[in-house]
């Protein structure tokens, strides 16, 4: 469906606004990693997000759809896998820079690609192989310093650590992707959205019993704050894509890493390397090129069914 000009503009903007509360979420998560732990920090995250969903919803007048469940056992799972997703992203944060978290989650669409053809059935053809393969060059450019670095040990080796933490974290959210995928065939967007929240905030209780501490009122403002921010970007987000196409609004995503780069330099005083920044280009031409293939077999989906219609 095309978009007007005034529509695709309005999307665009929503989207990037998105991605930098999104951002800044992972910022004051990272500054109260110092205090808290993983499973904590996913529980503010997402408890605080949900008034934010529910505000949202009734503005919208959603609010029936967004607690009615089809699926209940598809959202906890989506659920469970989300939230893995998310306390990996989180531990991640505490031991690395910024920039490099955000480049090295750039690798979630191209596990979307992989996944989708090994659970889903998708055929990948000879683009979608190349973005595969320039993807995962980039990422291992990103990734070489730190793998590398587990044979001397101390302070390198934790970074080694922290860089595959967030790379199977990036994994877990691409499976979750592949979980959303089969719940629109049966849920509300505002459904998925409030039920991953809800979720989330019920299964990082588990993690209490290892290690919860009693913050300080700063990393409390900090974590409350990501809460909001996180529920406002996922509003925003989920806005976007009623005005734009995801071919138009999905590239817009990697702005986020000149947000990344901005606020680890001015807030923890963070210089992204150079084969950090050619390993996440290289990522990012891949994603794009992979959102825009994924477009062209919309369309020729969609010029199918109409000439199927029409001769039927």
């Amino acid at each position: 469906m095309s978009v007007a000009p005034a529509n695709a503009t309005r999307a665009i903007g929503l989207k990037v606004v998105s991605v930098l509360l999104f951002v800044l979420m992972a910022a004051l998560v990272k500054a109260a990693s110092a205090e808290v732990p993983p499973g904590q920090a996913v529980f503010f995250r997402s408890f605080f997000a949900i008034p934010v969903i529910l505000v949202w919803l009734v503005a919208r007048g959603e609010l029936h759809s967004g607690l009615k469940a089809k699926n209940p056992v598809g959202h906890v799972y989506r659920g469970l896998i989300g939230s893995t997703a998310m306390g990996m992203s989180f531990a991640g944060l505490a031991i690395l820079p910024l920039s490099e978290v955000k480049a090295i989650q750039y690798a979630m669409p191209i596990f979307v690609v992989l996944l989708a053809a090994a659970m889903l059935g998708e055929r990948i053809r000879i683009v979608r192989i190349t973005a595969v393969a320039m993807g995962m060059a980039g990422v291992l450019i990103i990734l070489w310093p730190r793998l590398t670095a587990f044979t001397d040990g101390g302070v390198d080796a934790r970074l080694a650590f922290g860089a595959l933490i967030v790379l199977t974290g990036s994994l877990f959210a691409a499976f979750a992707q592949i979980f959303i995928r089969r719940l629109v065939e049966t849920e509300e967007t505002a459904a998925i959205v409030f039920y991953f929240s809800l979720t989330a905030t019920s299964l990082s209780l588990l993690t209490a019993p290892f290690g919860w501490v009693v913050p300080s009122a700063g990393v409390v403002a900090a974590l409350v704050g990501a809460g909001l921010l996180g529920g406002v970007g996922q509003i925003l987000l989920t806005t976007a894509y009623r005005y734009g196409d995801a071919s138009i609004v999905a590239p817009f995503e990697y702005a986020s890493i000149l947000f990344a780069v901005a606020i680890g330099f001015v807030w923890f005083e963070e210089v992204p390397t150079a084969q950090m920044l050619i390993g996440a280009a290289i990522v990012i031409a891949a994603g794009v090129l992979i959102i825009f293939r994924e477009r062209q077999l919309k369309l020729r989906r969609g010029q199918a069914r109409a000439a199927m219609s029409k001769d039927g």
